[in-house]
């Protein structure tokens, strides 16, 4: 913030956002230590309450109505009723939860930065949409992979929060949206590179970042596992395709710079 008010006098970055930067390097070992902490004891986890269903999630707010019906003079004994009856609530549903606010965050607060000097209104709406498709591969893939983890198999833990961790570093940069006539420096005008410096980029975000890494992730789980079911066949299938796609892309994008 004092680089940004006093320095670059209000104006963001063009290619790269420190904010968000420094934001997931403060919050990332946090998940996982979160993560870790619950694999290792979620065997021994008491009953809790999980919030797979609305009437779950009305029983929660009704209890916790009645606590602070029960004792409105009392506000320490409120205090400790609700801190109970929140701890009663399943580890992996509060996991689920801090997975699910950490990225509506990332996106609402790129929204929110001061951007001028940086993108143009139009490349950040384009930015804007394409975290949110990003953020919602990024939590099925976090939610439904370790879920599958075994009770034998602690390595795929590692794996898949490093995957994660790889995989956020999409949120920092704006190059998927800069075009060449938007960048300062350029390596040669008519040069492939300026040309598709967006589209190269995108393809290798989706083969080294994203899909490509999700891919052999699942591919780990189904074949060294040995865990398969319906959803991990369907979303193995779907990076497939969008790999197999974004190689058909580079393929078209060299193919018309020989003409």
């Amino acid at each position: 913030m004092i680089l940004t008010l006093r320095r670059r006098k209000g104006k963001d970055s063009k290619w790269f956002s420190p904010a968000i930067f420094l934001f997931l390097v403060s919050i990332i070992p946090s998940i996982w230590i979160l993560e870790l902490h619950h694999q290792q004891n979620k065997l021994t986890d008491s009953k809790c309450n999980p919030l797979d269903s609305s009437e779950n999630i009305r029983k929660l707010f009704s209890d916790w109505r009645s606590l602070n019906a029960t004792n409105v003079s009392d506000f320490s004994k409120i205090f400790h009723d609700s801190q109970h009856l929140l701890s009663s609530v399943c580890p992996n549903d509060w996991i689920l939860a801090l997975h699910q606010a950490l990225l509506v965050l990332l996106i609402v607060g790129k929204w929110l930065l001061p951007n001028e000097g940086g993108l143009s209104r139009d490349e950040l709406s384009q930015l804007l949409l394409i975290f949110v498709g990003t953020a919602a591969d990024i939590l099925e893939f976090t939610s439904e992979t370790l879920s599958d983890v075994k009770d034998q198999s602690p390595v795929l833990v590692y794996i898949i929060l490093a995957i994660w961790t790889w995989s956020m570093i999409q949120f920092p940069h704006n190059l998927t949206v800069l075009s060449h006539k938007t960048e300062e420096c350029e390596t040669q005008p008519d040069s492939l590179l300026s040309r598709h410096r967006t589209d190269l980029w995108a393809v290798i975000e989706a083969l080294l970042i994203q899909d490509g890494p999700f891919l052999v992730v699942r591919l780990t789980v189904m074949i060294h596992f040995e865990i398969v079911h319906q959803m991990l066949v369907f979303f193995a299938i779907k990076n497939f395709l969008v790999v197999a796609l974004n190689l058909y892309r580079l393929w078209v994008i060299w193919w018309d710079s020989r003409s």
